[in-house]
């Protein structure tokens, strides 16, 4: 009986001292590094517009449908960039599918950006990322888009290369990757830019 009750001891006081540990100093550390260090990644990369409203994340992408908007890539989570369902389209490549979508997608962007039926088109304009919340367009296109978003916004060509230059960003590490356009990023700027705010985002609590 006193092995027993020496046992029952032993794993309760084991059991009370992880809790501390791992339920209490370690997430505490963690927390006020996480905050001191890297607050902005830590609460999120959160993304304000001019009046200080909270209108996405920098790591998470949205869709845009107006002309006055530079487009995000496809997307298949949920009705499209859910994070509450982040995922592909789980298509593979000899799926007809996958081949119908893609069409029709290469299609649509043609004819939304004003290009010719032979115009070749970007990967990323016409695929869904594995996640479906990928925030970045790749610059070639961003380039097929400039034209669309600059005549919608009465806006000289130049300027809104520069926004996409400013919101361009390179890989990772300088090595790992492609470089990208932050989309809601660069159409937050055109906004600004306008000063005629379009965005319509439930805010991130």
């Amino acid at each position: 009986m006193k092995e027993i009750v020496k046992e029952l001891r032993s794993a309760v006081l084991a059991t009370a001292a992880l809790s501390i540990v791992c339920c209490g100093l370690y997430p505490a550390v963690v927390y006020g590094l996480a905050q001191t260090l890297f607050p902005r990644k830590a609460n999120g990369s959160l993304i304000s517009d001019a009046s200080g409203a909270v209108r996405g994340s920098h790591l998470l992408g949205q869709s845009f449908t107006s002309e006055r908007y530079f487009h995000s890539r496809p997307s298949s989570a949920g009705n499209g960039y859910d994070a509450a369902n982040s995922s592909g389209s789980n298509l593979g490549p000899t799926s007809q599918k996958l081949a119908d979508a893609i069409a029709q997608n290469v299609a649509d962007y043609r004819a939304q950006n004003g290009l010719s039926t032979n115009q070749p088109v970007p990967a990323d304009a016409v695929t869904a990322s594995a996640s479906g919340l990928d925030p970045h367009i790749s610059p070639a296109n961003a380039s097929l888009q400039l034209g669309r978003v600059a005549r919608a916004r009465g806006l000289k060509p130049t300027q809104v290369e520069e926004l996409v230059a400013k919101f361009t960003e390179g890989p990772d590490w300088g090595v790992l990757g492609d470089p990208g356009v932050n989309v809601v990023e660069l159409n937050l700027a055109l906004d600004r830019l306008a000063k005629t705010p379009l965005i319509k985002t439930a805010s991130i609590p």
